[in-house]
């Protein structure tokens, strides 16, 4: 071991005085060091592992199980009815409720000895407008006239069944610490559907 040394090994432990935290073992073989231990001796506890940490898979699978809210939409002219060859406006709008939307921040979820927290963003939007036609996917909420920039004009009456699909993303935090990104998607399913009448015009001839 150490050389020059004789004696028998001895496994050695050290504690900071003042401290609770102790150190080893170490095995020396110096002469009459440490002395014999004593029958009487307390034992000595051994350092505790350190708490097993969660896997980002796991963090962000306990996102993906967040509740979240869906979106509907909201359309322009009012009162679920538009014109043949008007442009009607869209909006994805969030409803009040308690579940989770852009701009929320989590309950802190546990997730084997540690605090998590999630932050909630929009990632994009797609609108169906019934006669078949989506916008694709947009970072967009939409808007009412004349500033909102998703549009749609039908050529047909009828009814159509007019939905939002969203998708979220957002970042996480551990123990109250830094914000980081996550790198998932919550792509929300069964978002509810509106019913819009497209009406036509009538045309008739005034004479004075």
């Amino acid at each position: 071991m150490t050389p020059g040394a004789s004696g028998q090994p001895r496994l050695i432990w050290m504690r900071q005085e003042g401290t609770t935290q102790w150190y080893g073992p170490q095995q020396m073989c110096l002469p009459g060091y440490p002395p014999a231990p004593d029958v009487n001796d307390p034992t000595i506890p051994p350092t505790p592992p350190p708490p097993p940490a969660p896997t980002i898979a796991q963090i962000r699978s306990a996102f993906l199980e967040l509740p979240f809210a869906k979106p509907s939409v909201s359309m322009e002219p009012v009162g679920n009815k538009t014109l043949v060859g008007l442009p009607t406006y869209y909006r994805a709008d969030w409803p009040d409720t308690d579940d989770l939307q852009p701009g929320d921040t989590s309950n802190s979820v546990k997730l084997l000895s540690w605090t998590i927290q999630f932050k909630i963003e929009a990632k994009d939007y797609r609108y169906t407008y019934g006669d078949g036609t989506k916008s694709g996917w947009t970072t967009s909420q939409g808007g009412v006239h004349p500033d909102g920039d998703i549009t749609h004009t039908y050529e047909r009456t009828g009814t159509r069944s007019v939905k939002v699909d969203a998708r979220l993303v957002g970042q996480y935090r551990v123990n109250g610490g830094a914000w980081q990104d996550l790198g998932a998607v919550a792509d929300l399913q069964d978002e509810p559907v509106t019913e819009l009448q497209v009406v036509g015009t009538r045309t008739r001839l005034v004479t004075n």
